[in-house]
């Protein structure tokens, strides 16, 4: 997998150096994990905090719109 640029909104999420796609969609897993925003009663929605807001442009998103919306802020 090619790394790929990351725009400053989703590098403040995982890091700044390039990564392959895997592992920025990894990456944004540990952080929404570790900061205990996957929906308490639908886990499939992520509850997303000043940052991932940032990413996503809204509060919540399902798992599955999560990897369309990363691609906005993906520079390849």
């Amino acid at each position: 997998m090619k790394p790929l640029t990351l725009s400053p909104a989703l590098a403040a999420v995982v890091g700044d150096k390039p990564l392959p796609r895997t592992e920025i969609v990894s990456k944004l897993w540990v952080y929404i994990k570790a900061k205990g925003l996957q929906d308490k009663v639908n886990k499939r929605m992520i509850n997303a905090d000043d940052k991932l807001k940032a990413v996503f442009g809204k509060a919540q998103v399902s798992m599955f719109e999560m990897a369309g919306l990363i691609g906005k802020h993906i520079v390849k």
